[in-house]
């Protein structure tokens, strides 16, 4: 899932999203009311300068609005300043994301160019929003007298909490030196992680970091692997102004090359050179991140110090259903318990079947476990993705994954030609609730094209809110991919992972359709972090359901459903290998505990070699590899935001595991369970996600289920 925010302050970003007023006298598309089917984005009529335009007069027209709070003479309420503020900004918002999406979706030059234009003045306005003492003192007043009121709803004390949260934690409750304090260690954390980020993306372009190998080094290799690799040594014999050298193949530390050679490549020693030169980035050298991520880590521990907490975690987990750093300490526990011995069998048999061709003296490292595991696997299985394949052509694959949300929630979808869009290629769909009411629209845009950003994710053009009479204002969603396109008039086949990912952001999308909030802030997706992807991960659980995929999956060419015994076939290729990976993420969960719990902090010029080989010992999978660490180029907690969140991809696999359970128990079609969870995709974050998963399953989610998905345990 993609996340659009305007700042480092993502929690503001989602508070100013609605407001009850539109700026007259312009002809710009997004700035007055939209002309088009249900008020969307009028994208047949928005040019470049029309986005950056409204941009400007968007931050222009939310500080008038915030001006307008901050100036009341009355006493400060929930109506004129909670409310009042979470209602700021509507034409910021439709600006800022038509502009990020349409970035993403099209990478049109003028388009990126507009984004780093406005970008600055997005994070000084955000600031200046938190910073604002005249509106501070108007939420706190509310939050402290909250006790008073009688009358509000739940909804309305939680918005008030989350308000009052958000600015507090981003130093609003921070009073003279203290406060110009946290603003000097926010800009010096920004410079350093970018800093950091700048110098992993450097470093994977160095010449340092790749390997030319000889036709015959090239064994086992799929020929379209190959023919990337000879053209990517082609181009770089041209770049330096050499003679081409046709018998080299050059493979680098990027994942589309590294992973397939690790995975494809037999020549052994090759591999272990191209894994030494993948774990050893950013150390020594122009684009050493050894200090600098000591430096990231001690500035994080002043800023929680500043903030009355002991360590980051503690001051980074507010606002998560983790909350603590002892608790996802506690289920990275758990995990390490079950995970540590099967990991172990894995090794061994992956090891044993090496020693069969490789003598009974080899020993399994690191750079032959995907190279073997690979072979084990199909030599058990037989399998192969592409196996599928004909099973999943595109067209009918929409109709079963749409089709889910009528078979569990009686959701209903039309496709709607009228409605503009941003590309050709994109479908939009009016969504219907059961009883005919419209829902929102679902903007659908599944093929590659240059430019587009790669992977896939959902996002928003507009999220779901109610005015104070309860009109409800419709979501605008939209789910991107990057499938392949059609050529000719041959069908669009889908790997089995391509549909996962289909489903996965299709969660996501329900999630923002169902919603039935009142404040924006608490509307569709905006909740924790560690409870967002249960939405979508759960939608996962479908593809290997014989029930679900009857409904939709034939082959395109006989119309034959998929043989139950292909299905089994997936399952088991799915659960193999399974412990290796949960350790090998326990591993990097671990380490970033280990960086955001420090009490003190690090002594600068520390090993970190040392310091990564203490914090992983309990999760370790194979023996240290001198020179072989991962801390340096870790740019998902020093540069990424996953900073004391790296646990969050357990955390939800725990959560989706277990609410399938709770489906697989009654039935997966059952209209019980069903019913239970759309209250959750309604709820968005009107209620503290634990609680509202107590309600859904009548306890807290444990390890059971992903236990026995994983096939750790067969009970």
């Amino acid at each position: 899932m993609k996340t659009l925010i305007m700042n480092s302050f993502a929690f503001l970003s989602l508070l100013t999203v609605v407001s009850s007023c539109d700026s007259g006298g312009t002809n710009n598309p997004l700035i007055k009311k939209s002309t088009a089917p249900y008020e969307a984005i009028p994208f047949d009529k928005i040019s470049v300068a029309d986005m950056e335009e409204a941009v400007m007069e968007g931050i222009k027209l939310q500080n008038e609005e915030i001006a307008a709070i901050t100036d009341s003479k009355e006493e400060p309420t929930f109506e004129n300043t909670i409310a009042a503020f979470d209602r700021s900004g509507k034409v910021l918002n439709r600006a800022i994301l038509t502009l990020s999406n349409l970035e993403s979706a099209l990478g049109d030059t003028a388009i990126m160019n507009t984004m780093a234009k406005v970008t600055p003045e997005l994070s000084h306005h955000s600031t200046d929003i938190l910073l604002n003492h005249k509106l501070w003192d108007r939420i706190k007043k509310v939050y402290d007298s909250k006790g008073e009121r009688t009358d509000l709803s739940s909804e309305a004390l939680r918005l008030i909490d989350e308000t009052y949260r958000s600015f507090a934690e981003s130093g609003a409750n921070l009073e003279g030196e203290k406060r110009e304090q946290f603003r000097k260690i926010n800009q010096k954390l920004s410079d350093l992680t970018v800093k950091f980020g700048q110098n992993v993306t450097n470093e994977m372009s160095s010449p340092d970091k790749r390997i030319f190998v000889t036709e015959e080094e090239t064994k086992g290799l799929p020929e379209d692997i190959k023919a990337a690799a000879r053209s990517e040594a082609k181009a770089a014999f041209e770049a330096n102004g050499e003679s081409d050298n046709e018998n080299l193949y050059l493979f680098t530390v990027f994942g589309p090359s590294y992973t397939p050679f690790m995975k494809y490549a037999d020549n052994r020693e090759k591999r272990k050179e191209l894994y030494q030169k993948y774990n050893s980035r950013n150390v020594g050298g122009e684009f050493d991140n050894t200090q600098v991520l000591i430096d990231i880590a001690n500035t994080r521990l002043e800023l929680a110090k500043l903030m009355g907490k002991n360590n980051f975690a503690e001051y980074q987990l507010q606002g998560t259903m983790a909350s603590t750093p002892e608790k996802v300490m506690n289920l990275l526990e758990q995990l390490r318990v079950n995970y540590t011995e099967p990991m172990k069998g894995e090794i061994k048999e992956i090891e044993n079947y090496a020693r069969q061709t490789q003598g009974h003296d080899f020993i399994l490292m690191p750079w032959d476990y995907s190279y073997w595991a690979n072979k084990l696997k199909n030599d058990r299985y037989a399998f192969n993705d592409e196996d599928l394949k004909p099973y999943f052509d595109l067209n009918h694959t929409i109709d079963g994954v749409l089709g889910l949300a009528t078979r569990l929630y009686g959701y209903t979808f039309k496709e709607n030609n009228e409605i503009p869009v941003y590309h050709p290629d994109v479908k939009v769909f009016e969504v219907y609730e059961s009883d005919g009411s419209l829902l929102g629209l679902l903007y659908a845009d599944f093929y590659y094209r240059a430019g587009k950003a790669p992977g896939a994710w959902m996002t928003e053009f507009r999220g779901e809110t109610k005015d104070d009479n309860g009109n409800r204002e419709i979501p605008l969603i939209s789910i991107v991919t990057n499938f392949s396109k059609p050529v000719g008039d041959e069908p669009v086949l889908l790997t089995p992972y391509e549909v996962e990912t289909f489903l996965h952001e299709f969660g996501h999308a329900l999630h923002g359709l169902s919603s039935q909030a009142t404040y924006a802030s608490l509307s569709g997706t905006n909740v924790y972090h560690d409870f967002v992807e249960l939405f979508s991960q759960f939608n996962e659980n479908f593809l290997t359901e014989e029930e679900f995929l009857d409904g939709f999956a034939r082959h395109y060419q006989t119309g034959d459903k998929i043989p139950a015994e292909l299905i089994e076939k997936f399952v088991n290729a799915n659960q193999f290998g399974a412990a290796y990976a949960c350790m090998r993420q326990l591993g990097f969960g671990y380490l970033d505990m280990a960086y955001h719990t420090i009490n003190e902090p690090i002594e600068d010029g520390t090993n970190v070699e040392i310091f990564e080989e203490k914090a992983q010992d309990p999760v370790r999978i194979f023996n240290v590899v001198e020179g072989c660490f991962s801390s340096p180029s870790f740019g998902h907690i020093f540069s990424g935001g996953y900073a004391a969140g790296y646990y969050g991809y357990k955390w939800a696999e725990v959560l989706d595991a277990d609410a399938f359970a709770a489906f697989q128990e009654e039935g997966v079609f059952n209209p019980a369970p069903a019913k239970r969870f759309k209250k959750m995709l309604q709820s968005g974050g009107t209620v503290d996600p634990t609680e509202l998963y107590r309600e859904f399953r009548g306890k807290d989610a444990s390890v059971d289920a992903l236990l026995k998905r994983d096939g750790i345990t067969k009970k």
